[in-house]
C-alpha cells in the first residue's frame, strides 16, 4: 500500500462507469469493487450514482419500479446502489452522491426563474450538461478525494442518458488523463449454437464511440468463462488494449467480485492508464477473511421476511445485513419471503412456525399491514425471535395494544384516521405537509438507549447511538406508561424530540422493534450490532 503522504496532494481523478447491451448487469457492484480496490491501495475515494430518470429522487417510487430506496445519513433518499458503495467501502455517502435528471433540471429551472442566466435561451447544451459536470465534480470541491467514481444509470442508447454522456465526453476532454471510462457490457451465450457472442458488445462500444467516448477498459459480464482469444477479438474490434478487457463471470456472492477484479488487475489497469504509479497489490486481508468465514458457514439458520413486496431488491439492505451477521455468527442465513397480504391466523403456524426468527419488514400504506400484525402476534405468543423495522415496529406496537392492552380498534392513523386508539400517529411537524417527496423524517438522528436493555447490550453498552430514519408516523407517547406497565419496554428515546425509537419485550428471547432502519449501516467489515444480536438469538432458537 502506498503511504498516505505520497497521495495527499494528488489531483482528483474521475472514473466513469457506463453500461451497454442490457440493464442490471451490475454496474453498481463493479463501481463498489473498483472503489474498494483503490481504497485498499491507500487512496481516498467516493462513489456517486447519476440516474437518468426524471423523478427528483427514488423516494416516491414503488419498490417494484426501482427496488429499495436507500437513505444517506444526511437525509437523502437515493438509489439502492449507494447501499452497495457503503457496504463495500465503509464510506458514508451524502445527498451529493445521488443525482437524477429531475434534480438537474430542477436546479437549472430554478436558476432560470431567478434570472441567473441573464436572459439566455436555456438549452440541453450547454446549460444542462454544465450542471451535470458541476454535480460530478461537486464532492471534490467540498472534500479532497483522490478518485471520484461516477456510475451512470441506464444503458447506452437510452434517450434520457444522452445529456449525461455528453457531459462525460466534455469532461474527458477537459480533464485529459485525469478521466477514464470503464464500460460494462454483456456477452450472451447461445445454447443452441454453443457459442458466446461478442457482437452486442461491439455494437455497444460503437454507440459509445459515436457519442465521442472511447472506453479505455471493458468489463464483460458473462455466465461462461471467456477465452483469451475471445477477449483479444473484443479488444481488436473495440480499440481497447487486450489486458484492459476484463471478464465479470457469475460468482456465488457479490462479495467475491472485488477479489476477482483484483486478480485480473482492474485497479492496476485504471491507475496505469491514468498515469498513476501502480505499486504493489494490496492483500485485502480482512475482506478475504470475511469470504473465508462465509464459505465455512454452511449450517443454515432460517429467517422469514414478512412483507408485501415479493422482490428481493425491495429489502436489499435487510438481506445483506442478515448475510453479514450470519457470516460473523458462523452461519448461513436462509431467508424465506412471506407475503403479508396473504398471511392469516389460519396459515401463520405453517408459514412461521418452523422459522428460527422473523423480520417484520418496513413499508408504506395499508396493504399487507394486517398480515404483519398477525405475524407479530404469532411470534410474540410463540416466543420466536422477532425484529420489526420501521413500519414493522409499528405493527408490533399495534398488535400489543389490541391483544394485551385490549384496545381492539387500535391502529395507526395512517391506516385508520378515525381510530380512537391511535397508538401510532402522525408526527406533529408532518401534519401540514402537502408534498410527498423528501418531506419525511429522513437521515440520522440520535437515540438514548435504556441501560440494561437488550438493545443496550447489543450495542455493547452504548447509551447514545445515531441511526437513519425514513417515516412520517411515530409511537404515540400518550400510551407509553400503559405499554411499560404491561411488559413492552420503550428502550430507546430520541433525546431532543422525546420520540420512541426502540421497543422490546424483555421477557421474550428476542423481541425488538426499531423506528429507524439499522440495515442502512451494516457493512461487510462492520456488521450491524442489532442484526448480530438478532441472528445470534435465531441460532439459539434452533
Amino acid at each position: 500500500m502506498q503511504s498516505i503522504n505520497t497521495l495527499e496532494f494528488m489531483e482528483t481523478k474521475y472514473i466513469f462507469i457506463t453500461g451497454g447491451v442490457a440493464s442490471s448487469l451490475g454496474k453498481g457492484i463493479i463501481s463498489a469493487s473498483l472503489g474498494k480496490l483503490l481504497q485498499a491501495r491507500g487512496y481516498k475515494i467516493t462513489i456517486q450514482k447519476f440516474d437518468p430518470y426524471i423523478n427528483i429522487d427514488p423516494g416516491t417510487l414503488n419498490p417494484y419500479e426501482h427496488g429499495e430506496c436507500y437513505v444517506t445519513a444526511d437525509g437523502q433518499e437515493t438509489d439502492l446502489d449507494l447501499g452497495h458503495y457503503e457496504r463495500f467501502t465503509g464510506i458514508q455517502t451524502t445527498r451529493d452522491n445521488s443525482v437524477t435528471t429531475g434534480r438537474i433540471y430542477l436546479s437549472v429551472i430554478e436558476r432560470e426563474r431567478r434570472g441567473d442566466y441573464l436572459g439566455k435561451t436555456i438549452q440541453v447544451v450547454p446549460h444542462i450538461t454544465d450542471e451535470i459536470k458541476r454535480r460530478i465534480q461537486l464532492n471534490a470541491t467540498k472534500e479532497h478525494f483522490d478518485f471520484v467514481i461516477t456510475e451512470i444509470g441506464g444503458t447506452i442508447g437510452d434517450i434520457e442518458s444522452q445529456p449525461f454522456l455528453e457531459a462525460i465526453r466534455q469532461l474527458r476532454w477537459e480533464l485529459g488523463r485525469n478521466a477514464l471510462n470503464v464500460h460494462l457490457t454483456y456477452v450472451p451465450y447461445l445454447a443452441a449454437a454453443g457459442e458466446l457472442k461478442t457482437k452486442p458488445t461491439q455494437t455497444s462500444v460503437k454507440q459509445l464511440q459515436g457519442l465521442g467516448i472511447q472506453p479505455e477498459v471493458l468489463v464483460l459480464r458473462t455466465e461462461h468463462d471467456l477465452s483469451d482469444e475471445l477477449r483479444r477479438k473484443v479488444a481488436h474490434f473495440c480499440n481497447v488494449d487486450a489486458e484492459a478487457v476484463i471478464q465479470s463471470q457469475d460468482l456465488p456472492s457479490i462479495y467475491e467480485v472485488p477479489v476477482n477484479m483484483q486478480k485480473q488487475g482492474l485497479d492496476a489497469i485504471c491507475l496505469k492508464k491514468m498515469g498513476t504509479e501502480v505499486g504493489p497489490t494490496p492483500e485485502l486481508g480482512p475482506w478475504r477473511d470475511f469470504l473465508e468465514r462465509r464459505k465455512r458457514a454452511t449450517e443454515a439458520t432460517d429467517i422469514a421476511l414478512v412483507g408485501k413486496y415479493n422482490l428481493q431488491d425491495a429489502y436489499k439492505s435487510i438481506l445483506e445485513s442478515l448475510a453479514h451477521a450470519g457470516t460473523y455468527n458462523n452461519r448461513k442465513v436462509r431467508t424465506h419471503f412471506v407475503n403479508s397480504e396473504f398471511l392469516t391466523e389460519e396459515n401463520a403456524a405453517e408459514l412461521l412456525g418452523n422459522m428460527n426468527g422473523v423480520v417484520i419488514c418496513p413499508g408504506f400504506g395499508q396493504r399487507g399491514t394486517e398480515g404483519k400484525i398477525i405475524a407479530a402476534h404469532y411470534t410474540r405468543t410463540h416466543d420466536i425471535p422477532t425484529f420489526g423495522i420501521c413500519l414493522g415496529m409499528q405493527m408490533m406496537v399495534i398488535e400489543f395494544a389490541r391483544n394485551v392492552l385490549n384496545y381492539k380498534d387500535a391502529n395507526s392513523s395512517e391506516m385508520d384516521p378515525e381510530t380512537i386508539h391511535n397508538v401510532i400517529d402522525l408526527m406533529e411537524e408532518q401534519k401540514n405537509v402537502t408534498q410527498m417527496g423528501g418531506t419525511m423524517r429522513l437521515g440520522a438522528y440520535e437515540c438514548s438507549i435504556m441501560e440494561g436493555s437488550r438493545t443496550w447490550y447489543a450495542y455493547e453498552k452504548q447509551s447514545l447511538i445515531s441511526e437513519r430514519h425514513r417515516h412520517r408516523y411515530e409511537f404515540n407517547n400518550q400510551y407509553i406508561d400503559e405499554y411499560e406497565r404491561n411488559g413492552m419496554r420503550c428502550a430507546g428515546i430520541n433525546p431532543l424530540a422525546n420520540l420512541v425509537e426502540i421497543i422490546e419485550i424483555p421477557t421474550l428471547k428476542w423481541y425488538v422493534g426499531t423506528q429507524f432502519h439499522p440495515e442502512y449501516s451494516s457493512t461487510v467489515l462492520h456488521p450491524h450490532p442489532l442484526f448480530m444480536s438478532f441472528v445470534s438469538a435465531c441460532i439459539k432458537n434452533k
